[in-house]
């Protein structure tokens, strides 16, 4: 039985998609919606505007606030609360990280930008291939 859902989540349309199914599908899971913000580097992107701040958890959770705000939407839709969790750094990597805490990751099948796709990789693919614990994909 799956009681502990994690769901990764970005601004993407695939990201809600993966929110609804887990509501819809474990309607008695306990859904956690985690919003990843990549760290600085020299690759650019918006994460570079993370190294000019003083409090880079404090701006992590500026940036995850809207993504999180439309879960609580979509949760509230279906009189669900749900947790939040908000991490820095490299997205499957962190996914991966908390995987081990849940029964099961149920991940949109792509999200975010096709130039983040080109330099990151496919994150699906990355925490589908390996994952401790199942997930799920939604296309």
């Amino acid at each position: 039985m799956i009681s502990r859902i994690l769901v990764p989540m970005d601004d993407s349309e695939m990201a809600e998609r993966a929110l609804e199914y887990a509501l819809e599908n474990h309607p008695d899971a306990e859904i956690t919606v985690m919003h990843v913000v990549g760290e600085p580097s020299p690759m650019g992107g918006t994460a570079t505007a993370l190294a000019v701040e003083d409090d880079l958890e404090e701006a992590a959770e500026e940036r995850a606030k809207e993504v999180f705000d439309r879960a609580r939407d979509l949760a509230a839709d279906r009189d669900v609360e749900i947790t939040t969790d908000v991490r820095l750094g490299q997205p499957a990597r962190a996914i991966l990280n908390r995987a081990d805490d849940f029964d099961a990751v149920v991940i949109g099948s792509h999200g975010g930008s096709v130039a983040d796709r080109l330099f990151v990789g496919n994150v699906a693919q990355k925490v589908f291939r390996q994952s401790p614990v199942p997930v799920i994909v939604v296309r």
